[in-house]
């Protein structure tokens, strides 16, 4: 029967709304300000730019329009070490609002 209950819950998180799903997990115009203070040294983050500061970085309107690109997605990437990536330690507040604003550079 324990098997079940997961299968159940499983099921209905799998079920949520859209809505529900696409509500902001922060504050977009916070997770600008780190994102230029902190990311910008390497990522180009602004929405236009053309090219990262590092060419091997991305830009993050290029990871905002990453087929399937969601905040679970980044929520896991950010909690990830990256051997190409300096080791660095972001707050959960400061990641949800980057990734926040990262989304909002989606194109419709």
């Amino acid at each position: 029967m324990h098997g079940m209950k997961k299968i159940l819950i499983l099921m209905l998180s799998t079920a949520m709304p859209a809505s529900t799903l696409s509500q902001p997990i922060g504050d977009a115009q916070k997770g600008l300000q780190y994102a230029s203070e902190v990311c910008a040294k390497c990522h180009a983050v602004h929405l236009k730019q053309p090219a990262s500061p590092l060419p091997q970085a991305p830009r993050f309107e290029d990871i905002a329009n990453t087929p399937g690109m969601t905040a679970i997605a980044l929520t896991t990437w950010f909690q990830t070490s990256h051997p190409t990536m300096p080791n660095f330690i972001i707050k959960n507040d400061e990641m949800r609002n980057v990734i926040q604003y990262i989304l909002s550079l989606k194109r419709e």
